[in-house]
This record gives structure tokens, sequence and C-alpha cells, in this order.
């Protein structure tokens, strides 16, 4: 009796995650179908995820009627310098608050987690101020510059970084190497796999980006895809077609970054220190 009540929960379980799963990709495939289709038949009734005549009109129409392709070298040369730096100073700074003693080290400390709490929707409209007094609206430095040394890379590094034995560090010293030298030859390679899933974490972020790029961006070619995206919706036409097809795009590289690297995100993220 007992074995059977476990194997009906466990067929339960495997049901209710199954259909939490069609919840999360039906949508998806939704987009995927109706990227192909003419506006007509994206509500077309009864809804058909099989389009009749698939096209390739509206990804056509996408690059040809605005700038799209601009939008989206502008969303991923973002991206990857944002990435790039924040894994750079996220990483120092996790180094240097896990390996090295100095005053005001804790509370220092304790400042950036309580920073970690509030919501960048508090402080968007002062920065908004600063950038346009110093000439960066309209730029994509606030979207590159601001966030490359935050809370959560530096907390996320520190708990990495503190699993590294001093002992490798020692050996590095007594062997001549400098302090940026220990961080470059013998940490950086050590914790690789938390920096993969850092990366991933940070790339997925900046690519996702929404708000800060509405308010700060003007011209059409300066856009991130996600806004030039969001700019085709009008108040009285939206072409659907196109924002499916857009979205897609937009879509696709994530996936596509997050298939080829996923064992390194989950082992970086699983890890949680290093095996001595």
């Amino acid at each position: 009796m007992r074995a059977w009540r476990g194997k009906a929960l466990k067929g339960l379980a495997y049901v209710g995650m199954t259909l939490l799963a069609c919840t999360m990709v039906l949508p998806f495939l939704w987009m995927l179908a109706s990227s192909f289709k003419p506006q007509s038949e994206i509500f077309a009734y009864p809804p058909s995820l099989v389009p009749r005549t698939p096209s390739l009109a509206n990804y056509r129409g996408l690059f040809e009627q605005m700038p799209f392709a601009v939008n989206l070298f502008n969303t991923a040369y973002i991206a990857t310098l944002f990435t790039t730096l924040a894994i750079f100073f996220c990483t120092l700074g996790g180094f240097g608050f896990a390996k090295y003693r100095f005053r005001g080290r804790e509370p220092l400390f304790l400042v950036l987690l309580a920073s970690m709490v509030i919501p960048f929707e508090v402080t968007m409209v002062p920065l908004y101020v600063v950038y346009q007094r110093i000439g960066w609206v309209d730029t994509h430095w606030p979207l590159i510059i601001p966030g490359t040394a935050n809370a959560f890379g530096i907390f996320f590094m520190r708990q990495i970084i503190r699993g590294v034995p001093d002992e490798l560090l020692d050996a590095a010293r007594i062997d001549g190497a400098g302090e940026f030298g220990i961080f470059t030859r013998v940490v950086v390679p050590t914790v690789m796999p938390a920096i993969a899933s850092l990366g991933i974490i940070f790339f997925m972020g900046s690519w996702n980006n929404f708000l800060w790029p509405l308010v700060l961006l003007r011209s059409e070619r300066k856009l991130t895809a996600a806004v030039a995206i969001a700019r085709l919706q009008g108040s009285i036409y939206t072409p659907y077609d196109l924002v499916m097809a857009g979205s897609v795009v937009l879509t696709l590289p994530l996936l596509l970054v997050f298939v080829l690297m996923q064992r390194q995100f989950i082992e970086g993220i699983m890890s949680g220190a290093v095996k001595s």
C-alpha cells in the first residue's frame, strides 16, 4: 500500500512538472510560429501553432523597415563589454575582500551588502540627472560603466575565492609572484567555473536590460534591440508580425549562449567552494 502511494505521488509530481513546463514552453512556441505568419493569421480563430504558409517576410521587413541590425549590434557589444569589465572588477573586488585584511573591511563589506537591497528604480532619477549633466544621456556609457563593480558580483566572487587555499597564494609569493600575478595566474584559473557562471548571469542581464536603455537612449541608431522592438508598438496600430520576428531574433542568441555554456553555468553555481 505504501509503495503504491509513493508511485502515485511520484506520478502526480511528474504530471505537475510537465504542465508547468508546458506553460513556459507554449508562449515561446506561439511566438516562434507567429514570426512566420502574416499579421492577419496571428490572431485568427481557432489559433494554430503551425503556420499555413510559412514565410520569412516578417524577418525581411524587420531589417528593411528599421535599423534593426544596428540595434542588435548595439545590444551585443554593450553586453559583451559590460560582461568583460564586470567579471574583471567583481573578481578583483571579491579577491580583495576574501584574502586581504585591512582596516574597515567588515563595515565596507556590510555597506556593499546593504546596497543590494536598494531597488534600482529608487536611484534611477538621481542617476539620470547626474548623467545628463556630464553628457552621458543618449550614449551607451551609462549601460556599461556604472554596473561593472556591482555588489552581487563582488559578494558572489568573495564567497567562491574564500575557498581557495591560502597555501596556494603563499607558495606563489615564495616563487616571487606579485599580488596581481597571484590574482591572474592562481586565483582566476582556480575559480574559472564560477567566473563562467557569473559571466552568463551578467551577459543575460545586460542583453535583457530594458528599462534603463528605454529611459536613456533617444536616437534610433543608438537603441538596443529590446527598446527598438518596444518602439514598434503604436497607440493605433502595432505590427505584431514584426514584433514576433524581432523577439525571436532577440531570444535566439541567449538560448545559444545558455546551451553552449550550461555545463559551466551549473558547475559554477553548484561549486560554492573550491576543493583544497
